[in-house]
Formats: structure tokens, C-alpha cells, sequence
């Protein structure tokens, strides 16, 4: 089995008992990595290094710990993260969500079995107390065909539990700024490089989604952003017209409504 580096960006804002939490899950999986790259992107709280500091010193030789000057936002720190992994194959962590202790061991699985593969994700179950209490599950067209009819529509893969090999990445030019829809177009870029994609049906990681990942997909400048990004999939063809006319419409609407009806919309409409 080909052996896989873990990629995980923190910033000040983060909580140290949701950061530890992360990290846990990542050194409790059923297939161990023996590359766990952390970037600080920016200064961190001293309960933050605190935390980190635990790691280096037990783990003297597992972790490798960037530290940035200033905050860069997670695209750049990923892409910055990226070029100290020591393996082809990465597996992607945010550092407040929690990985299933199979996760890595189903994607590396399904990659030594599938070669040509160069991106896999799967299901997360979206809580925002505890993982006992889901409140929904986000799960994604599987097969590269209906990848293909989905992604000028929707996110084809959930960045929180993805695993990737980092040549096809960089092929298609990395992690770019594009704010709120850096996954989504580093996906596109790759999609349009020729690469191929895979989602399990399993639920990979546990997520965290309070009111503030709804409110973030509000304002003006989102709706901005939004446009701007739909009109880059219709315009390399990744979206037809339809698709375009359809998700940018409806993104809008979202877009403008109270938080708290936006939250439901998402949960009940758009999850499972």
C-alpha cells in the first residue's frame, strides 16, 4: 500500500481543543502516515502552539511544522504545505473537523486498485456540537461519468476529506485565489487537465458546521464572487447554459435570505 502524506493548515482563530481533536483522529488511522505536514498560516495563539509544541515533541519525526510570517489564507498555506509533502499521495485535513479511523485506509485502498485515479473524496457528516448529533450528511455522484454531469452544477468533491496525488495538483497549477471557491476551481482546473475522479459512498470525516459556514455564503460579495466563478465554468464549457443560469439564479437567492432559512435550505435541500 503506497504510503500517503497528511496536509492540514491552522490559523489563529482556531480552537486548541478542536485542533488536537484533528490531529488525533489523523495519527488514529487504521493505515498510519509517516509525513504529517501543519502549516501556521500567520502567528498563532499561544494555547495553539502550546498544542503544536506537544506534537513536535513526541512525534519528532513524523510532523513537519511550517510557520508563515503572516496569514495567507488556506490556499496559499496549502500550496506552500504542499511542496514539503514527501509523498505523491496527500490526504487533506482541515483542523477542526474529525477523520473517521478508516478514512485513509478506504481512499489508499481504492487507489492501489484504482491507478489511473487521481482524486477521492467521499461522504461527511456535517454536526456542529458533537458527532453524535449529525444534522446532515453530504454525499456526491461517485463514478467519473457522473462527476462529469455534476461538477458545472455543484462541488464534486468535499475538500474536507479529499486525498489526492499532489503531481496532478500541481499539474493543473495548484490551489489559486478565487475566496470561498478555491476547492471548487483547483476541481475544475483538474477536471479540465484530464484527471480522474472518484467519490466513496463512505463517510469519511465528521465536519463542523455551525451558523458561520452558512453565513460566510452571504453579502455582496459573494454573490460577486459567485458570478464571477459560475461565469468561468460556463465559459471553459464545464457548465452548459442551463447549469449556469440555474445554480447562479438560485446561489443569489440563497445568497441574500436570512442565515438562519439559508442553514435549512442547505441542510434539507442540498444534504442528505
Amino acid at each position: 500500500m503506497e504510503s500517503y502524506s497528511v496536509l492540514m493548515s491552522v490559523y489563529y482563530k482556531e480552537k486548541p481543543r478542536f485542533l488536537k481533536e484533528s490531529i488525533d483522529s489523523m495519527l488514529e488511522q487504521t493505515v498510519l502516515t509517516n509525513d504529517f505536514v501543519l502549516v501556521c498560516d500567520g502567528p498563532l495563539t499561544p494555547e495553539l502552539d502550546a498544542v503544536i509544541a506537544e506534537y513536535e515533541q513526541n512525534y519528532p519525526n513524523l510532523f513537519q511544522m511550517i510557520r508563515l510570517e503572516q496569514n495567507m489564507g488556506l490556499g496559499r498555506a496549502l500550496n506552500i504545505g504542499m511542496e514539503y509533502c514527501t509523498n505523491d499521495l496527500i490526504a487533506r485535513m482541515d483542523s477542526d473537523d474529525i477523520a473517521l479511523p478508516d478514512r485513509c485506509e478506504k481512499q489508499l485502498n481504492f487507489f492501489a486498485a484504482h491507478p489511473e485515479l487521481d482524486i477521492a473524496s467521499g461522504s461527511v457528516a456535517e454536526f456542529s456540537t458533537t458527532p453524535d448529533e449529525i444534522q446532515s450528511v453530504r454525499a456526491l455522484p461517485q463514478t467519473q461519468e457522473e462527476i462529469k454531469h455534476f461538477i458545472g452544477k455543484r462541488n464534486p468533491i468535499n475538500h474536507p476529506c479529499v486525498m489526492y496525488r499532489k503531481k496532478s495538483v500541481l499539474s493543473a497549477g495548484g490551489y489559486q485565489h478565487f475566496p470561498l471557491f478555491e476547492d471548487y476551481y483547483l476541481w475544475a482546473r483538474m477536471f479540465l487537465n484530464g484527471a480522474v475522479f472518484y467519490n466513496l459512498p463512505d463517510t469519511l470525516v465528521y465536519m463542523r458546521a455551525g451558523s458561520g459556514m452558512y453565513q460566510r455564503r452571504a453579502g455582496f460579495q459573494y454573490l460577486k464572487t459567485m458570478w464571477k466563478f459560475r461565469w468561468f465554468l460556463r465559459n471553459n464549457h464545464i457548465a452548459s447554459w442551463k447549469d449556469f443560469l440555474v445554480s447562479a439564479v438560485g446561489q443569489s437567492v440563497v445568497c441574500m435570505i436570512p442565515n438562519k432559512l439559508r442553514e435549512k435550505i442547505y441542510q434539507k435541500l442540498l444534504r442528505k
